[in-house]
């Protein structure tokens, strides 16, 4: 794995410490901030891959600080977000501002680490930017599908579905993990919206048409297959 550089925002430096301690142990480098501003000003000294943002701060709080890092540096990390308040209007705050996650202190640190794991595999950061399988090429970097040199372009949901299952060819994925996955812990639909995004790949990519195929394991969940 490429050196991963995450950043923790919190004006409490116990919690800094807490969850760079299981964070490094994991391998990532891990740099802090005190405050918003001082977050802002990591960015202009080196890449940042994940941010994990305390809401309630001195000087720029949580709030300000994702809305500014939305704004200067884009949507191509993710950013997890701390708070001592549960309150479902913080946590419509925060994914309005731009927030992928949200996490409630106290906090377990192996979840906070779990967390963020998961973020950074939704944003392929922890993969290889290229899927190649045969004539099939997905290149997580554009969303685009490449089959025998054409590209195809899919909506967002069904193309992270897709990644998610040609990454493993061959192996079963449940509904469960594919949601968790793909969708994030917090999502609260029905797991058959799985179903809904399966259907529609096996309609824009029919079997008889591409070299791969999406395959029921009746009770267990689905698996991406190739044509040799």
């Amino acid at each position: 794995m490429n050196e991963v550089i995450g950043l923790v925002v919190d004006d409490d430096p116990n919690i800094r410490e807490l969850a760079g301690l299981f964070l490094k142990k994991e391998g990532f480098t891990i740099i802090e901030a005190a405050n918003g501003r001082e977050a802002l000003n990591c960015f202009e000294k080196q890449p940042i891959d994940f941010v994990i943002l305390d809401v309630m701060m001195p000087d720029t709080d949580g709030f300000e600080a994702c809305q500014e890092i939305r704004h200067y540096y884009g949507d191509d990390l993710p950013i997890l977000m701390l708070t001592a308040k549960g309150e479902t209007v913080h946590k419509i705050k925060g994914f309005q501002l731009g927030a992928d996650d949200y996490l409630v202190k106290p906090f377990d640190p192996l979840e906070l680490v779990a967390r963020i794991k998961a973020l950074l595999k939704r944003y392929h950061i922890l993969t290889s930017q290229i899927i190649q399988l045969g004539q099939v090429k997905i290149d997580l970097h554009s969303h685009q599908v490449k089959i025998n040199d054409r590209f195809i372009q899919i909506p967002l949901k069904e193309f992270e579905l897709l990644s998610k299952l040609a990454s493993s060819p061959g192996k079963t994925f449940s509904r469960e993990q594919l949601i968790e996955e793909v969708w994030g812990f917090d999502y609260e639909g029905d797991e058959r919206t799985v179903d809904v995004h399966v259907k529609r790949l096996r309609e824009r990519f029919p079997k008889e048409d591409y070299p791969f195929w999406i395959t029921t394991v009746r009770g267990l969940g689905y698996r991406f297959e190739v044509a040799e």
